[in-house]
């Protein structure tokens, strides 16, 4: 009997799975929140240079009483291309004569502009403070709000190298629990934040622990439920991540300041820490990293939790270890990334997963992570994105289980693909029929992720699975982290 077999005989999909995994889902739903939180915490309000009225020796700035606020920015902010305030200029002098509708400018003549000195006014009607508003990240410093959410990645990918390994050395449960802790209390501290500086050094820390997270979060509910049950369970944990875009959009609407948004998604952590302890530390690390005896109490205290007590009393080390001999073989071989190209077939394998993650990743954050450029409600956007997963990734999941893994994935990139080179030809005023393609792709992206998690296990042999996963899984974060440098490029194309 293999440990999927000794897991079934103390209850398989028991109570104490139904009760860890629903425990582990909760989370998701706050760390698929803070993974697009800056669509709303960094968002860029309307804006232009804060009126500054000049005197002159016919006009005194006494004349500004009477005038309405739209007159004011006549003739004291230029107009761009759209007949739109200009953002990072303002005239040097005001310009008195624009307040005749029938003055006319000489040809030749230049109104003098000169940047922003005084600051800038910005539209509160959508968002009353953002990272941008209160920093004033805009004009010279707008490429400020961009490089915010590339160190953010720069973190995710960084806590995948650092809590991925010691998950290996200290275990999962310590690394989760870790983790929400290190989430809850840098997240609140982003929260509090007294300059720019200080909250890219707490979103980087975010990044870390969101890693730590998923990575752990993921391990618990595959290594703790039966196989067969593994689709499902998986299936569970990615809803939670989808709803929580949706909770997302709810939260941002309600809380048009960044500040308390940023609080709001943080604090909960602290309870997820809290029960944290309760969940069962994974029985198969413990004998893999020679600590049976505590599998063994772990074992029993699932199998009680079970209602199976009887089978629960029946386990010792001796017969734990007689399970698991082949697990235990493996683990000890040794394998590296060269494993991943040593043979032909398998550098094949590793050549075509890899570019496909690279093309569903780049693709995907691109589109989640710059929802303004859509020309819509921001809010709305965010639920058509975070619902279009639910058919999605029920779609591939069905087409995973009746027409095959290769052919789900193959028709969800094409299709996503297609969808978003169309945007090409599509013109800008057709922001709706722009807006329905871009969700569509999304959607076929979302579902090319569910296969990949699935896929790229299942192309593996068994002993340079687990390698493979993370080196994609880095690979994902590297090119999150360069596509987040200029998510606008991607919108255009």
């Amino acid at each position: 009997m293999t440990f999927a077999g000794l897991l079934d005989s103390i209850g398989g999909m028991g109570r104490f799975q139904i009760i860890q995994v629903a425990l582990l889902a909760i989370p998701m739903l706050m760390t698929a929140s803070h993974h697009l939180l800056q669509n709303f915490s960094a968002a860029v309000p309307g804006h232009h240079c804060q009126i500054h009225v000049t005197a002159n020796t016919t006009q005194g700035t006494n004349a500004t009483h009477g005038l309405s606020a739209k007159d004011l920015l006549r003739i004291s902010i230029p107009m761009d291309g759209d007949w739109e305030p200009e953002k990072c200029h303002r005239f040097v002098t005001t310009q008195w004569q624009l307040l005749n509708p029938n003055a006319t400018v000489p040809n030749g003549t230049e109104m003098e502009t000169e940047p922003c000195m005084d600051g800038w006014t910005y539209d509160k009607s959508v968002f009353t403070n953002t990272i941008i508003m209160e920093w004033n990240l805009v004009c010279n410093l707008r490429t400020h709000g961009q490089m915010a959410q590339s160190i953010y990645m720069a973190g995710v990918l960084v806590g995948a190298l650092v809590f991925g390994s010691l998950a290996d050395r200290f275990g999962r449960k310590a690394l989760l629990s870790w983790s929400y802790l290190q989430m809850a209390v840098t997240g609140t501290c982003t929260a509090f934040s007294p300059n720019f500086t200080a909250y890219c050094i707490f979103r980087f820390l975010v990044g870390m622990a969101l890693s730590g997270v998923v990575l752990n979060c993921v391990s618990l509910v595959v290594e703790w439920v039966p196989t067969k049950i593994r689709t499902i369970t998986s299936m569970v944990v990615g809803y939670s991540a989808t709803i929580g875009q949706i909770v997302l959009a709810g939260l941002a609407y309600a809380l048009p300041d960044w500040r308390w948004l940023q609080f709001t998604t943080s604090v909960p952590f602290f309870i997820f820490f809290l029960y944290s302890w309760w969940f069962a530390e994974s029985a198969r690390w413990l004998v893999l990293s020679g600590k049976p005896d505590r599998a063994v109490q772990v074992l029993k205290k699932v199998a009680q939790i079970n209602r199976k007590k009887e089978e629960g009393d029946k386990l010792d080390t001796e017969v734990l270890k007689s399970n698991m001999q082949k697990e235990m073989g493996l683990a000890q071989s040794s394998h590296t990334l060269y494993s991943l190209v040593r043979t032909p077939k398998v550098r094949r394998i590793s050549c075509c997963i890899a570019s496909v993650w690279l093309a569903t990743s780049f693709a995907f954050y691109g589109l989640a992570m710059d929802l303004q450029n859509f020309g819509f409600n921001i809010y709305l956007i965010q639920v058509a994105f975070g619902s279009i997963d639910i058919p999605a990734k029920l779609g591939a999941t069905i087409g995973m289980s009746f027409i095959g893994r290769r052919i789900t994935q193959a028709a969800s990139v094409i299709l996503a693909g297609l969808a978003i080179l169309a945007n090409i030809f599509v013109p800008r005023e057709l922001k709706t029929l722009r807006t329905s393609l871009a969700v569509l792709g999304k959607g076929c992206l979302a579902s090319s992720f569910n296969c990949l998690y699935l896929y790229t296990g299942e192309l593996y042999p068994t002993v340079i699975r687990k390698r493979a996963r993370n080196l994609m899984n880095e690979e994902q974060r590297e090119k999150i982290l360069l596509q987040t440098a200029g998510p606008a490029m991607l919108q255009e194309s």
